[in-house]
């Protein structure tokens, strides 16, 4: 889809790549943009700066995806893109086992990773089928389509968070409804810098605006799997191809990486 006056909602767009996202809608010609995030304040100075609406919540409770939704399907107009980007990801912990993060931080990347795009769909899916049709994108990141080493949570979630979109996909497609999911490895943000680094920074480090061009050039292409490092498609093969191979590389990679903090 061309995003040329288009109504876009864009979670997470106070800052990071959710803030380059709505910031290229509207360079593109967007009828309007909603920028919604947590952060008040930093939703209103994106939605300021480039003539949208801001909304404030955590997209992890259904009532604010409801609310965002509801306030702009009767206040603006119908929803034709929903960028369900909002994601968290500080879930390290000193032990690296797959079962050590506690309960209430799987719970909060289920809720924010997985379950805010369930609640997008549930609420505008419905509104798009009766107009003909409609887009979602889910920023979900390359740890969805490989792994994230060190950090099981979010390796977990966004593997999940694929396998949604894949279902959105297939059961809506003959609905008109479209659905992308934008993939990147590194990209310059500040969950990036908080994590300290790691195997996603080893193909390069994009600037967020960068990734928002690619998932421009995506979404007009009506591309699935938007791969902002092209690269990442070459692991996947590589996965699939031999899945004990890549296992034991991944292993490998977790072990040097280990190695390297002690």
């Amino acid at each position: 889809m061309r995003v040329a006056g288009k109504i876009v909602v864009v979670t997470g767009g106070g800052g990071g790549i959710g803030k380059a996202l709505a910031e290229a809608f509207h360079r593109e010609g967007a009828k309007h943009v909603v920028v919604a995030d947590r952060d008040a304040g930093a939703a209103e100075a994106v939605a300021k700066a480039i003539g949208g609406t801001a909304h404030a919540g955590d997209v992890g409770d259904e009532n604010t995806i409801k609310t965002i939704i509801d306030e702009t399907e009767k206040n603006i107009g119908p929803i034709d893109l929903f960028c369900s980007n909002a994601g968290v990801g500080g879930f390290r912990t000193g032990d690296d086992s797959a079962g050590s993060p506690p309960n209430e931080s799987w719970a909060l990347g289920w809720s924010v990773n997985v379950m805010a795009h369930v609640y997008a769909a549930r609420h505008l899916v419905p509104l798009m089928k009766t107009r003909g049709g409609g887009t979602f994108m889910n920023t979900v990141s390359a740890a969805g389509l490989l792994s994230q080493v060190g950090n099981p949570v979010y390796a977990v979630t966004k593997h999940a968070a694929v396998g949604f979109a894949e279902y959105l996909a297939l059961t809506h497609k003959d609905d008109g409804i479209r659905v992308s999911i934008l993939c990147p490895q590194g990209v310059d943000t500040a969950m990036l810098r908080a994590s300290g680094g790691g195997p996603q920074n080893l193909d390069g480090v994009l600037t967020p605006e960068q990734c928002a061009q690619a998932a421009i050039d995506g979404l007009a292409a009506e591309t699935f799997c938007i791969l902002p490092h092209p690269v990442v498609g070459d692991y996947m093969k590589k996965k699939t191809d031999n899945y004990d191979r890549w296992i034991g590389g991944m292993a490998k990679m977790r072990r040097a990486l280990v190695a390297g903090k002690n």
